[in-house]
């Protein structure tokens, strides 16, 4: 059994440090929400951003757009030209997706300073991105309401994920530590 660990003992230190990382900032962001009241920032501060933020790109696009609290859910109601195109709910905050991101750089960890500056540069990447998804997948809405199931549950989480993916690859390959024992 101490040969087996001692084999796999990097294996099993990025899993143990992946899952401490994801827990510890996934029960943070859950205490988040459950404090958030919704009084100030409906339904919660980076929700309410996202929204905003989206609402802002598609008017400088061209697009008139309006954000409203939804009535019925902890949500905000995209409406663009008076359509009502959907909503933006937690999900779309990407505040999930910058917590596995950032679980994973630290199981990889790299020298502490590039370790830090690359979680912060990935993490305002995936968040820039991921406005622009809502504002793409909005105008794609827009224009062709038919593939809404195709925009909303495949191309763009392609996008946001695929983008994460690269983000790990990139990393391992030129700033972990593992990239420094191998060489």
């Amino acid at each position: 059994m101490k040969a087996l660990f001692i084999k796999y003992k990097s294996v099993i230190k990025f899993i143990l440090t992946f899952l401490a990382v994801y827990i510890c900032c996934s029960l943070a962001y859950k205490f988040y929400l459950q404090f958030s009241d919704g009084s100030k920032y409906y339904p919660d501060y980076f929700t309410n951003l996202v929204a905003y933020q989206s609402e802002a790109i598609l008017n400088t696009v061209g697009y008139e757009t309006e954000v409203l609290q939804h009535p019925d859910e902890p949500s905000m109601k995209l409406i663009v030209n008076g359509n009502y195109l959907g909503r933006v709910i937690e999900g779309c905050n990407s505040i999930n997706v910058i917590i596995l991101f950032v679980s994973f750089i630290i199981a990889f960890s790299g020298k502490l300073k590039t370790t830090l500056f690359y979680i912060l540069s990935g993490s305002v990447l995936i968040y820039v991105v991921n406005l622009f998804r809502i504002v793409f997948m909005s105008i794609g809405l827009y224009h062709y309401p038919e593939y809404k199931d195709i925009l909303h549950d495949i191309i763009f989480p392609g996008i946001i994920y695929g983008l994460v993916f690269s983000l790990w690859i990139f990393w391992v390959n030129r700033f972990s530590k593992l990239k420094r024992k191998s060489e």
